[in-house]
Formats: C-alpha cells, sequence, structure tokens
C-alpha cells in the first residue's frame, strides 16, 4: 500500500542518516476504502494525490510546533505491507505499525524555496483555518497553491546538502 507520511527537513535528514524514522504518532495517509467513498467520482490516481495533499496539510502542523525548522512542507511516499485504515480520526488516515526505513521509501515531496514564505505564513494559522477563520484559510490556500517537488529516494542526500 501508499502512504503519504508528513514530514518535515529534519526528518528527511534522520531517515537519510540514519536509515529510517519514526512517522509522528505512527499516523500517515493513504487511499483507503472511506476515502474512495467520500468522493463520487475520480481515478486512483487523483485519489491518491487527494491522500498526499491530506498529508502536506499535516506537515505544516509539525512546522507550526517548530519555528526552527525550515518551513517547507515534506511529504514521504512509502509502500509498505501493513497499516491500518482509522476512518474514526479522517477518511485518508492510516496508522503504520512501526519506523519507516528508506528502501521502503517510493518518493519524496518538498516544497520549493518560492513557497516558504506562504508555508510559513500557513503554518502559523493551521487551527484558525480548521476552525473556518476566512483569512486563516486564505493563507492556507496561498501555500496549497504551491506544488510540491518530486525526489526520488536515491535524491535525498543531494537534496539536503542543497538545502543547508
Amino acid at each position: 500500500m501508499r502512504v503519504y507520511l508528513p514530514a518535515t527537513i529534519g526528518m528527511l535528514r534522520k531517515l537519510v542518516s540514519e536509515g529510517k524514522f519514526q512517522p509522528v504518532s505512527a499516523t500517515g495517509f493513504a487511499l483507503t476504502p472511506a476515502l474512495r467513498e467520500s468522493y463520487v467520482s475520480g481515478s486512483t490516481e487523483e485519489l491518491e494525490y487527494a491522500a498526499l495533499l491530506d498529508a502536506a496539510r499535516a506537515s505544516l502542523r509539525l512546522l507550526a510546533d517548530d519555528e526552527k525548522e525550515r518551513p517547507r512542507r515534506v511529504v514521504v511516499s512509502v509502500d509498505v505491507d501493513h497499516a491500518t485504515a482509522r476512518p474514526d480520526l479522517d477518511a485518508a488516515v492510516v496508522r503504520l505499525g512501526g519506523p519507516v526505513v528508506l528502501d521502503d521509501v517510493a518518493a519524496v515531496h518538498v516544497d520549493t524555496e518560492d513557497a516558504e514564505e506562504a508555508v510559513r505564513a500557513a503554518a502559523a494559522v493551521i487551527d484558525a483555518a480548521d476552525l473556518g477563520d476566512l483569512d486563516a484559510e486564505f493563507a492556507l490556500g496561498e501555500a496549497e497553491d504551491h506544488d510540491l517537488a518530486w525526489y526520488a529516494a536515491q535524491e535525498l542526500p543531494f537534496l539536503l546538502e542543497l538545502l543547508y
């Protein structure tokens, strides 16, 4: 199963240096039966993209908790055998049984530098956006207007070197 894990640049560094990382609360996002049912239509690719976007939004929450972290949304796409759907939390939420190893990584999606200002602003108001604050929702939309760049797992050391 393809699972999308919210992360940060610091978590990517740990993944590369240690060969594994533990997603926060073992939480990821995937194309679950509940997610499929929540859409009237959509291809598998479109619905997986929706799960990826949920993970990117969750990455904003990680950034909101750590002001020292570089303001870029990060999503780690992994292929795992076991993930438990948690529709009680949200349609796309899954829980993993343990850490993710580098060999499980299919791709990594990261904001580019031009998104940093919008991501910083969105991370600061993510909770207010969830509560319906229109200005916060606008800030969130500004960040989500930026596409995430795609990187293969073997490119991670080079990406991290370029970031610092």
